[in-house]
């Protein structure tokens, strides 16, 4: 399998670890930086050029697209959809999960549970915002954000109207969340591949801090996911319509509450507390996704051939 990985970074854990369990298993793997490609666009012709060159060969994409180059990283990812080339994560789906008011919406749709959310735009609303997420504290998010960046608690009414004016006068979408008090700080995290749970741990945030992310200091531990928050997780990934992801998920009184979709989720913490090869477990179903396209090709051929040889039927008599 000829594998490019599109990443800022060949070095970062993630990517370094994709590039390894793809070479140890016998595959050819490019990283590239997605910033680097020159989409080209043309009537019948949509083409790549990277170096100065066009792109070699490739059975599939893998996308690492993070969220400071979301737009020109999801137009290189759809370029090469429109070229017919696989990519294990899709522009559309990419997109869907990286905007959270977006993702709310759909997973409510499916019955999903989440947060009560509410999305506000004028001062004259935040009251009956408040009121209808349980009131102060509560939980402020830029719509497009990772690793805990863009996520604030609020603990007074007054907080809540005061940081909501300050992000829409620097022309900030937000959205207003329930604090989901019995969490204490914990949420589960879980990495979907293909339809199945593959590694989750349970993070912790540190004495202080109400984000348990690993990057704001929290600890985690490798789990066994409890039926009930597997199926969320496995269920919210297939409405994102991604093939790989990171799920989050904060312990509700009824249940899990979907908290964040991740479509290039960080493999370093989920590796290193659960103890799973995570890395070549999204390459294990990369390869199955190349077999299928493969495939379908030659049942395709093969359905064609099969008609040119059927007899045809010649109709006899008048009339033509």
């Amino acid at each position: 399998m000829r594998l490019l990985v599109l990443s800022r970074n060949a070095s970062l854990y993630s990517t370094s670890r994709i590039v390894l369990a793809a070479r140890s298993r016998g595959h050819d793997v490019t990283v590239a930086d997605p910033l680097e490609f020159h989409i080209v666009v043309s009537k019948g012709r949509p083409d790549m050029f990277l170096g100065g060159q066009s792109i070699p060969p490739v059975d599939l994409v893998l996308p690492r697209i993070g969220a400071s180059i979301t737009n020109y990283g999801l137009a290189v990812v759809r370029q090469f959809d429109m070229m017919g080339i696989p990519v294990l994560n899709s522009a559309v789906a990419i997109a869907r999960s990286r905007d959270k008011l977006r993702a709310m919406q759909l997973l409510t749709r499916k019955n999903i549970d989440v947060p009560r959310t509410v999305c506000a735009r004028t001062p004259d609303s935040v009251d009956y915002a408040l009121s209808f997420i349980g009131g102060a504290p509560a939980i402020v998010k830029l719509q497009q954000g990772t690793q805990g960046i863009g996520t604030m608690i609020a603990e007074t009414p007054q907080a809540v109207t005061s940081l909501l004016e300050t992000l829409w006068a620097m022309g900030q979408d937000i959205i207003l969340q329930e604090y989901i008090a019995e969490s204490r700080g914990r949420d589960y995290r879980a990495i979907v591949v293909g339809g199945r749970v593959i590694a989750a741990m349970r993070r912790q945030a540190k004495k202080g801090e109400f984000r348990s992310n690993l990057h704001r200091g929290g600890l985690a531990v490798g789990v066994a996911l409890p039926k009930r928050y597997e199926r969320a997780a496995i269920g919210a990934v297939k409405v994102m319509g991604l093939e790989v992801a990171g799920v989050d998920m904060l312990e509700g009184r009824d249940g899990p509450k979907i908290l964040e979709i991740n479509s290039s989720p960080g493999l370093e913490g989920i590796e290193r507390a659960s103890g799973v090869d995570v890395a070549g477990a999204i390459i294990a179903h990369a390869e199955r996704a190349v077999t299928k396209r493969k495939q379908r090709r030659h049942v395709t051929t093969d359905s064609v051939l099969e008609a040119e040889r059927r007899p045809r039927r010649v109709r006899l008599g008048g009339g033509t």
